[in-house]
């Protein structure tokens, strides 16, 4: 029987994290990996450049049945804590949009670095490690491809169930259940919308066709509106719908049957424009005055949407009342998704183990001594930008410190 003080299963973020700061305080760490590499997440986040955590994190830009449960873990590890870690070993980055800090080389850079931690830590990490069998008889008992182990401290890190062909799986959530630790239920977050019919039609022609736009979605509860969230991000159009960041971020509010709201001009009011336009340049075609503010290809297919019998009229002899109609549509295009895409390409996974079982300060579980759960397989989801790495690391440091 092998012993070891911390048992971390999952190789990623989280884990890694949890792993360097139980090392660091002189504990013997073993983490098992499933897959055959560690930090697939990592290396594949940010188009190959890590997005490893946002300036502005904070306890708004998260989702969670209980939304002031990251806030500890946040201010006792916060951005400017892992961008230190970032600077001290030398690696270049660089701010992208509403603070997304990003790899400016590579994304191998920040496993490196991780690496290099759990080595000065004196951290063993196996990978491969195959169906992971766990028992507490009082003490967690672990069994794997590498043997059986014992340990004071279990810690969860195995993620959630987001990209399956990067090795996620429900072994979290299967160990959960299997201590009585309640769950809620999981779906993708961060998730191109998928769309039927005409619509599907419109967005194969339009694959590719990208614009800034702020998208809505309205929050219910039992039939009454309790909220609307914007995002003000690009969307793009896809040969199976509608993907983009906007799109992602409004992914994890909505439900299935809702309908999403597609401001195209969101500088812009439109119905102010096209009056104005109708005074100043009466002998204009709408689609040429839309053609210097959206993509053409997008253009043509809003004329065919929105005012298919009056293409080669002027804009002088449009009613004014039609005008109004038709820049009502540009500042709030009415779409309803058919779904989303699921797990296969979402970045993340809503839900999860219930907050209310754990300690906000430790992750430690309530019920379970010594057992803790980091990382994406807690019901605690970030917006798109950097925000899920950042809960990452400090949900790992929070068990760290205690495991």
């Amino acid at each position: 029987m092998n012993h070891a003080d911390v048992l971390v299963i999952g190789g990623g973020a989280a884990g890694l994290m949890c792993a360097i700061v139980a090392g660091q305080r002189g504990r013997r760490v073993v983490v098992l990996e499933g897959s055959n590499k560690i930090g697939k997440k990592i290396l594949m986040s940010g188009g190959g450049r890590c997005n490893f955590t946002n300036l502005h994190t904070d306890a708004s830009h998260f989702l969670s049945c209980n939304p002031h449960f990251c806030k500890s873990a946040l201010s006792c590890f916060t951005q400017w804590d892992f961008i230190a870690l970032v600077e001290k070993h030398g690696i270049a980055y660089h701010e992208k949009t509403l603070g997304q800090l990003f790899c400016d080389h590579s994304s191998k850079a920040i496993l490196a670095m991780l690496l290099k931690e759990c080595e000065d830590a004196g951290v063993r990490i196996l990978t491969l490690s195959g169906d992971i069998k766990v028992s507490a008889e009082p003490a967690f008992r672990v069994e794997c491809n590498h043997g059986h182990y014992s340990c004071e401290s279990l810690v969860v890190a195995s993620g959630g169930l987001s990209i399956p062909k990067m090795g996620a799986s429900d072994f979290g959530y299967r160990l959960a259940s299997q201590f009585d630790i309640p769950l809620l239920k999981t779906r993708a977050g961060l998730v191109p919308f998928t769309v039927t019919g005409r619509m599907h039609d419109l967005c194969t022609r339009l694959s590719g066709v990208s614009c800034k736009v702020t998208v809505a979605v309205t929050l219910t509860a039992k039939d009454t509106v309790t909220a609307t969230l914007s995002f003000a991000e690009d969307l793009l159009f896809t040969h199976r719908g509608l993907s983009g960041p906007a799109i992602l971020q409004a992914s994890s509010y909505w439900s299935p049957g809702d309908s999403i709201s597609v401001n195209l001009l969101p500088d812009v009011d439109a119905a102010l424009l096209l009056l104005d336009a109708k005074s100043r340049r009466p002998k204009s075609l709408l689609r040429s005055l839309l053609g210097d503010m959206l993509p053409k290809a997008l253009v043509a297919e809003l004329q065919a949407l929105f005012w298919p019998d009056g293409g080669d009229t002027p804009i002088g002899e449009i009613s004014n009342e039609r005008l109004r109609r038709i820049a009502a549509d540009l500042n709030a295009w009415q779409i309803k998704p058919a779904a989303t895409e699921g797990y296969r390409t979402a970045e993340v996974t809503l839900g999860g183990v219930d907050t209310d079982a754990l300690s906000s300060k430790t992750m430690e579980s309530k019920q379970h001594p010594g057992l803790y759960f980091v990382g994406e397989v807690v019901d605690m989801t970030g917006h798109l930008g950097g925000h899920n790495f950042q809960w990452a690391w400090s949900s790992g440091h929070a068990a760290g410190r205690v495991a």
